[in-house]
């Protein structure tokens, strides 16, 4: 768990900076400035962190790998997939205080408001994909499956924060606090859920389980 602490620094440096307005938030002031093209595409892409998107994608995983380790009659089939639901219900409750304690305002390209640090958006997504990515981990026997998996999840993730900075809906400092934040909350799911261990378990027998 000593990998958690660099996101949880930087996470809290971030934070520091925003609410005393410190020389970085003048950096991503400039860096949103520069990054900042409103269009079609970078809604899209930013619509990847929508709950309504990537909340069932993680449910489906969910389910699947509960129903994979009934299957096997694994020990403690349900941990995995109730490791997952609950760092996703940790996103918002986590993220509502923090959005109302820093107050951060939007960047120019959104109607006046704050509420804006951390990104809800990216944490939703790095969450729901990520989890859904430890998860499946246990379940794929191919290891060719699991790095296809991997690149998909860093895509999607990486998709909806560009789209978030491009559109403007999120300042890149919102982005990068979200990664820290979420990253922590993943390192929670493969602790708990085990996933190393359970993918490493060769299957009774010596073979892939059916």
């Amino acid at each position: 768990m000593l990998l958690l602490g660099p996101p949880v620094l930087l996470f809290a440096l971030i934070t520091w900076q925003v609410v005393a307005d410190g020389p970085l938030v003048g950096v991503d002031e400039r860096l949103s400035r520069a990054l900042v093209r409103p269009d079609r595409l970078s809604e899209l892409l930013a619509d990847l962190g929508n709950v309504q998107v990537a909340v069932p994608v993680l449910a489906v995983a969910l389910a699947y790998v509960a129903w994979h380790g009934r299957a096997r009659g694994a020990d403690r089939w349900w941990l995995p997939p109730l490791a997952g639901a609950l760092a996703m219900a940790l996103v918002p409750a986590l993220v509502a205080p923090l959005k109302a304690w820093t107050d951060r305002a939007g960047t120019p390209a959104v109607p006046p408001a704050v509420g804006y640090y951390p990104s809800g958006h990216t944490a939703t997504a790095l969450v729901a994909y990520g989890a859904a990515t430890l998860l499946l981990f246990g379940a794929l026997g191919s290891p060719a499956v699991r790095r296809a998996l991997v690149v998909l999840c860093a895509l999607l993730v990486l998709g909806a924060s560009y789209g978030l900075v491009r559109r403007g809906y999120h300042w890149p400092l919102d982005v990068v606090a979200s990664w820290c934040l979420g990253a922590v909350l993943l390192a929670g799911v493969w602790r708990l859920a085990g996933v190393g261990r359970t993918a490493a378990r060769p299957h009774p027998g010596g073979g892939q389980p059916k």
